[in-house]
């Protein structure tokens, strides 16, 4: 597998212990609708919360939470519409961004709630 693979891998083990130390219960790893994929799905009080985890090992040219364009945002939507409708959940539904950036010195976990009310 390739580096940048085994850094996603390790971002999303993070990203999911991160949460659960906050209080949100991971409901969903990796779901996948069509062409889209949720890396995480969380609630917490009755908050369902997609989230989108984006690691990397620099910020050189763009910062991990940057790099998530329009197109992906229509596919989670879609894809958590689907997940909601399968599972019959009433809940309010939030779009989240963890980003982690991992370099040889350091560690960094951001968490950007409500993140695509912005686009």
């Amino acid at each position: 597998m390739a580096t940048h693979n085994d850094l996603g891998k390790k971002g999303e083990q993070l990203a999911a212990e991160y949460l659960s130390k906050k209080g949100y219960e991971v409901l969903e790893r990796n779901y996948r609708f069509q062409k889209a994929e949720i890396d995480l799905i969380a609630i917490k009080e009755n908050t369902l919360c997609v989230i989108e985890v984006k690691a990397r090992s620099t910020n050189v040219f763009q910062n991990p939470e940057d790099a998530i364009t329009q197109k992906k945002i229509k596919l989670l939507v879609k894809a958590i519409d689907n997940y909601v409708y399968e599972n019959d959940l009433d809940v309010e539904v939030r779009f989240d961004i963890i980003s982690i950036l991992k370099t040889s010195e350091s560690l960094t976990i951001q968490h950007f709630e409500d993140a695509f009310y912005h686009f």
